[in-house]
């Protein structure tokens, strides 16, 4: 049987500098090519899981481990874990006035290559325009400030565009839906499932607090977070049974942990 893509075992993870566990021994494997949606109440550790998989500073390891292509990633800083595949897209992605996005992607594909290797700037052009081309977006976009000025939808759809031409092996997407109108949450789907298909090795973690987003985008696999563990795991249709029932159902489980 193949090495998943991420295999997370016994996690256990807290913020710097305090004594409350926010992750609790958390088990959760990310097979290739596949879509993993990660769903929970507010506060179980879901986006803490996200970030602490791409190795933010503000949080602290107290046991487990994580292996991506089945290798223990733990002691690598955040800007090694993304020059081996990891990619992270922010429920709140930061503005940067004065650097165009062009710009902010040719410096982040410059910073994935060896020492001596310089990145092709035609070639890199070609690449964006391509990738503008497949999300269906305006090329004039890319010569906009990184999130200046812009609409909830509008970040999200950067964000897509950023998975796009980086082309990580691991997609961790902290609530991609967070805040969208329905035309927007259509449009940044539409940009996942393209993707996807592009890749066939692409692993998805997505996370959500709503099924809405699950009817865009089909999961392999759902998971359910709850105060810090993954309390339930199944097909997609484990989305249906929770916007049907909540959370509930599941509290004995988690108390019995």
């Amino acid at each position: 049987m193949s090495q998943p893509l991420l295999s997370i075992r016994g996690l256990r993870a807290r913020v710097e500098g305090e004594d409350t566990e926010i992750l609790r021994g958390v088990d959760l494997d990310v097979e290739r090519g596949q879509v993993h949606a990660l769903m929970g109440p507010n506060g179980s550790g879901k986006s803490t899981l996200a970030k602490v998989v791409a190795g933010h500073p503000s949080y602290e390891v107290t046991d487990g481990e994580i292996l991506f292509n089945g290798e223990d990633i733990l002691e690598l800083e955040p800007d090694e874990r993304s020059r081996e595949g990891i990619f992270l897209a922010f429920q709140y992605p930061a503005e940067i006035p004065g650097v165009s996005i062009a710009n902010f992607l040719r410096t982040a594909m410059n910073a994935r290559l060896g020492e001596g290797e310089e990145l092709d700037v035609f070639g890199f052009q070609r690449t964006l325009t391509e990738k503008l081309e497949m999300l269906k977006m305006d090329p004039a976009f890319a010569t906009r400030y990184v999130n200046d000025g812009f609409s909830g939808g509008e970040k999200k759809r950067n964000e897509i565009l950023q998975l796009a031409v980086l082309r990580p092996a691991l997609a961790l997407l902290d609530e991609t839906d967070s805040g969208l109108d329905i035309d927007a949450l259509r449009i940044v789907a539409n940009g996942v499932n393209t993707l996807s298909e592009a890749d066939a090795t692409l692993g998805v973690l997505l996370i959500t607090h709503y099924k809405r987003i699950l009817n865009y985008i089909e999961p392999d696999r759902v998971h359910v977070m709850m105060k810090g563990r993954i309390a339930e795991s199944g097909g997609a249709s484990l989305a249906d049974k929770l916007e049907a029932e909540g959370y509930d159902w599941l509290q004995p489980a988690v108390a019995a942990v």
